[in-house]
């Protein structure tokens, strides 16, 4: 069961990392996660059963992605659309789109070859994605360590500061939303290949996971360089993996979970904002 809880907080850590840097690195509220995670298991889903390589399914769906940023990051800076409406509509169109992928709501894969199906070995599953997220996390800390990452980590502190140095922070935006959402996209492919099944509703709710783990990792481990920030997430994905598992043990229905994630949202950012006023006044003091 733990080998269960730690596999899937690891795959969906990957479309956390995604969420990770659309929201805090570039600071851009993308709503369209729920329907790009889906877009990445309606693509592997149809690649899979058409015979395609699932490593090489799993690119593709993470390209898919990466258009479906570049379409919502499109929308902002050149047709001036705010960002939460523009991700707000790349997510209502991608569910079109994954129905049209996918030519139904749901697709099942249990008899075609797929990532997980490998390898009989129990810890095998476990053993690549542990693999996989050390190995992304190291990529994201090099390149987000290079004179890009850093442009693209100041667009999101100061968006002005890029400006005046005469940089194109448009297209900044979208090379990073891009990269957020392959990320999501990869994700959604690797979920819908560890079910077994890709489903057209399969992200809803996605953001609010993400979310909550991003908020509970940094409550829990903190951030002081780039490689840490990047695994805070993931630890907080496991962590908030874990606390669904126990409320389901402790008796909550599954229909509960999304009241239960927003609650714990609500109540750390308020835990935090008193700490924080208590902090001012004392200072003042």
């Amino acid at each position: 069961m733990i080998t269960s809880i730690l596999e899937q907080s690891i795959i969906l850590g990957v479309m956390i990392l995604g969420v990770y840097i659309t929201y805090k690195i570039l600071n851009f509220p993308d709503l369209s996660t729920d329907g790009t995670f889906a877009l990445g298991g309606s693509i592997v889903a149809i690649l899979l059963i058409n015979g395609t390589n699932p490593f090489l399914a799993t690119i593709i769906s993470g390209l898919g992605g990466a258009i479906a940023g570049a379409v919502a990051g499109i929308l902002h800076t050149k047709l001036k659309i705010t960002n939460l409406l523009s991700g707000i509509l790349v997510m209502t169109g991608l569910y079109s789109v994954n129905l049209r992928i996918m030519k139904k709501s749901n697709i099942h894969f249990f008899n075609v070859e797929h990532i997980f199906s490998f390898s009989e070995n129990e810890y095998f599953n476990l053993i690549f994605l542990v693999c996989f997220i050390t190995l992304l996390i190291l990529l994201l800390t090099f390149f987000f360590k290079t004179k890009f990452g850093f442009l693209l980590r100041a667009l999101g502190d100061n968006e002005t500061l890029i400006t005046s140095l005469g940089i194109n922070e448009e297209n900044l935006k979208i090379i990073g939303l891009a990269l957020g959402n392959s990320l999501i996209a990869i994700s959604g492919a690797l979920f819908a290949q560890y079910q077994g099944f890709s489903d057209v509703g399969m992200g809803i709710g996605i953001i609010v996971i993400a979310l909550a783990s991003i908020i509970i990792g940094e409550l829990v481990c903190g951030k002081f360089t780039i490689f840490s920030s990047f695994i805070t997430p993931v630890i907080g994905a496991v962590l908030y993996q874990f606390i669904i598992v126990a409320s389901l043990n402790a008796g909550l229905q599954s229909s509960d979970l999304k009241l239960l994630t927003s609650l714990i949202i609500i109540s750390i950012i308020f835990s935090k904002n008193k700490i924080n006023k208590l902090k001012i006044g004392r200072t003042n003091a």
